[in-house]
């Protein structure tokens, strides 16, 4: 039992040192249950029925009468037999024996079947399935509806060793990375200065929090919460699990976990198309490293590079790029000179990153916020509006945006050579930083203008807005 119980921690993050760590203790009541459930006993039909579907075996009685079948189920609980419905010809019923009374389902079948949710191969499984989650529901109605009062999940040795290193790494951040207030500059007007919603606007506070990313999970062998510390009953779909760390916790408890999800890298399969937060926390640093390796090579020898992000480089080229980033991780991809003379390649594959991010640097959530602040006619407002907005940002996101304003300005430093400016790098940038909640080619349209002047203010005011 112990050892079973254990086996659930299997992919979760645990001290090395076996003095730190002390195991949980699993609530077996649950469990118990389960080994309690009826077993499913099959109802054979004493007749070949030449209606019978291919994919139901001799638990087929045909067209039969709800009394009659309810008759056949009274032998034993669990006993299960599949009907014709006499209402609806052409559509069949699972009826299942439990305690004094048999329960009618309509089943389905494509590929697999199902009554629900849950989709098993056979119907001996859903039945084993349904038993269990009959049983438990039943006998601990009230022990489910309170077990997630006491959770054990602060008190988990993996939980607590993993809120440490969350402290230490967000508290280097902070350090490493800290955020200007805004302060005096004579691009901006005295009067815009003087506001104080942008003057004593205090430094934006370092928080690299995550929801975990929770899927449902069919696990094999007995499994436990790690919310909770009580069993995940049934035969599939238990439970989910967090796909960028690995916490498996039951579908109720997921609603009450923190926000402290720590991937895993052994999970995060690829570097473009991963959302901004899980790439930076699982690779430990305050931006991608794609982002910073692009920026560091395109200083090293592109800034006078005429259309600099305005020509495209060869799309096989930049997938290439892609790929090599998605392979090591993004650590030893080669983007030097060697290996692409053609600087605009890396320009093109730092673009694609961005754009193809699930969730764009400036958030869907947001997105509103900064169209409505293109639209103020006043400039000194219209700043202030961008830099609420700026403020909102996940922390990631943030950092990911004002690094890369910073660069996008050292850019336009040497636009007698590369001929870009704030405004073309905002025309470019635009439609790559922002992209509208809801895909529609009409709204995308009207806003490019909007978008390009967020970013072209963003260029022009970033050592104020950042």
């Amino acid at each position: 039992m112990a050892a079973s119980s254990n086996s659930s921690l299997s992919g979760s993050s645990v001290s090395s040192d076996p003095e730190d760590y002390q195991p949980p203790i699993w609530k077996s009541y649950l469990y118990q249950l389960q080994q309690e459930a009826p077993r499913p006993k099959r109802i054979v039909c004493p007749k070949e029925m030449e209606t019978r579907p291919k994919y139901y075996g001799r638990e087929f009685h045909g067209m039969i009468s709800r009394e009659y079948a309810d008759e056949l189920l009274r032998a034993a609980d669990g006993s299960y037999l599949i009907r014709e419905s006499q209402r609806q010809p052409g559509t069949h019923t699972l009826a299942l024996r439990f305690g004094p009374q048999t329960l009618n389902y309509r089943l389905f079948y494509d590929g697999k079947h199902f009554v629900a949710e849950k989709r098993f191969e056979s119907v001996h499984d859903l039945v084993t399935d349904a038993l269990i989650t009959l049983y438990i529901e039943t006998k601990a109605a009230e022990y489910i509806a309170k077990m997630t009062a006491n959770p054990i999940y602060e008190h988990l040795g993996y939980t607590s060793l993993l809120k440490g290193k969350m402290v230490h790494r967000l508290s280097r951040r902070c350090t490493e990375s800290p955020r200007g207030t805004f302060v005096r500059d004579d691009q901006i007007s005295s009067s815009l200065v003087r506001h104080s919603a942008l003057k004593d606007t205090p430094e934006k506070q370092c928080s690299y929090e995550k929801m975990h990313n929770f899927k449902v999970h069919t696990f094999r062998g007995p499994h436990w919460c790690e919310y909770c510390a009580n069993f995940m009953w049934g035969l599939i779909a238990q439970g989910v699990r967090c796909s960028d760390c690995g916490l498996n916790v039951h579908k109720q408890c997921s609603k009450l976990v923190p926000r402290d999800c720590q991937p895993d890298l052994r999970r995060i399969k690829k570097v473009f198309s991963c959302d901004l937060t899980t790439l930076v926390k699982a690779h430990n640093t305050p931006r991608p490293m794609v982002v910073d390796l692009c920026i560091r090579e395109i200083e090293l020898r592109g800034l006078k590079s005429e259309g600099l992000y305005r020509v495209s480089g060869f799309s096989e080229h930049i997938e290439d790029v892609r790929l090599a980033f998605d392979r090591a991780d993004g650590e030893k991809a080669d983007i030097s000179a060697s290996a692409y003379a053609d600087i605009n390649i890396i320009a093109g594959a730092l673009k694609l990153y961005l754009r193809d991010l699930p969730i764009p640097v400036i958030t869907f959530d947001l997105y509103p916020k900064f169209i409505q602040a293109a639209k103020i006619p006043n400039a000194e407002c219209r700043l202030e509006a961008v830099h609420e907005g700026l403020l909102q940002l996940p922390p990631a996101h943030y950092e990911t945006l004002r690094y890369l304003m910073a660069h996008l300005k050292r850019v336009t430093t040497f636009e007698k050579d590369n001929l870009m400016n704030s405004e073309n790098l905002g025309i470019v940038f635009g439609p790559t930083l922002m992209q509208p909640p809801e895909q529609n080619a009409l709204t995308t349209l009207n806003d490019m203008r909007h978008q390009k002047l967020v970013v072209q203010l963003m260029i022009e005011h970033e050592d104020v807005l950042f």
